[in-house]
C-alpha cells in the first residue's frame, strides 16, 4: 500500500460503489401487510475506522470461527441492528501494528444473500483498484420473485411444517470448528454406493453429520428426522433472474427420514 491508508481507500471506494448500490444507503420501512420496502433516503451506511495494538500473527495460525475479538473487530453500534429504520450495512476496517488490516461487515439479510453480497464486495474491490464502474452492474428488480397473490401452492413445502422438538438456546451451545480435508472426505466416500459417486463433497459431509447426530440422540425409531440446508435457487432460475441481481434467491429444501432408517441403513440412504 506504500503510504496509503487502507481505511481511506476502502471508504472512498465504498462511497463510489454506493452510487450503483444506492438501496444499501437507504432504510427499510414497513408497508401494507408488513411488506418491507426500501426508502432510498441516501442516509448512508455505518463505517468505522479502528486501530488495534496487535499484529496479524498474534491472532494465531488457525483463523476460523469463533474468530477472536469479534466484538472489537465489528463494533455493534447502539440502535444500529434493528430491521426498520436502521443502517443496512455496518463496515469496520481495523488497522494492525504490522501494517495489515481486518475488514469486517454486517449485512441486513433482507437485502442480499451470500451471492449478492459477494457481488457487492467484488464491486467494492474493483472501485478500490480504480475502476469507474463495476464489471457487473447491479440489478434491483425484486418484482421478479414476488409471490403470487393470492398464493397458489403447487407442492408440499416441508420447510414450513410445524415440528415438535427441543430448540437448544444458543447460550447453552458450544461452538467448535472441524476441518474435513481430502483424506477425510475420501474416507467418507468409501461408504457411498456406486450410483451416488457423483454426489458433492457437501452432500457427503452433511449426510454423515445428519446420520451421526441422529444415532447420538437416540430418538424414537419412528420419529421423523429432518435436515434443512440453504440452496441457491438462482442457478435454477437463469431464465428469470438476470446477471447482476443481488437479492435473496435461496430456498430451504428439507430432507426427511425416520430415525430408524438413518440408524440402520448405510450412508447412501442419507445421501
Amino acid at each position: 500500500m506504500g503510504n496509503k491508508n487502507p481505511t481511506s481507500v476502502i471508504r472512498e471506494a465504498l462511497a463510489k460503489v454506493l452510487v450503483f448500490y444506492y438501496p444499501f444507503a437507504g432504510r427499510l420501512k414497513e408497508g401494507p401487510s408488513r411488506k418491507l420496502l426500501v426508502d432510498c433516503s441516501g442516509e448512508g451506511v455505518l463505517f468505522i475506522e479502528a486501530e488495534a495494538d496487535v499484529t496479524f500473527e498474534q491472532f494465531g495460525d488457525a483463523l476460523h470461527p469463533p474468530f477472536p475479538c469479534l466484538d472489537e473487530l465489528l463494533y455493534d453500534v447502539p440502535r444500529s441492528s434493528g430491521t426498520i429504520d436502521s443502517p443496512l450495512l455496518l463496515i469496520q476496517v481495523t488497522r494492525l501494528l504490522c501494517g495489515g488490516f481486518i475488514f469486517a461487515m454486517r449485512l441486513n439479510h433482507t437485502m442480499s444473500d451470500g451471492q449478492g453480497i459477494v457481488q457487492f464486495m467484488t464491486a467494492l474491490d474493483e472501485m478500490a483498484w480504480g475502476a469507474a464502474t463495476p464489471s457487473t452492474l447491479p440489478i434491483w428488480r425484486r418484482e421478479l420473485l414476488f409471490a403470487r397473490d393470492p398464493p397458489h401452492v403447487t407442492c408440499t413445502h416441508h420447510g414450513y411444517d410445524e415440528v415438535e422438538g427441543k430448540i437448544i438456546p444458543t447460550d447453552d451451545m458450544i461452538q467448535k470448528t472441524f476441518f474435513f480435508g481430502s483424506t477425510e472426505v475420501s474416507a467418507l466416500r468409501r461408504f457411498v454406493p456406486p450410483h451416488l459417486k457423483k454426489c458433492s463433497t457437501f452432500e457427503v459431509i452433511i449426510a454423515s453429520i445428519w446420520r451421526c447426530r441422529t444415532i447420538a440422540l437416540q430418538p424414537d425409531p419412528k420419529k421423523e428426522m429432518r435436515m434443512i440446508c440453504l440452496v441457491n435457487a438462482s442457478v435454477k432460475f437463469k431464465s428469470l433472474v438476470p446477471v447482476g441481481y443481488y437479492g435473496n434467491t435461496f430456498a430451504y429444501p428439507v430432507a426427511i427420514s425416520t430415525a430408524k432408517d438413518l440408524h440402520n441403513k448405510p450412508l447412501g440412504h442419507a445421501v
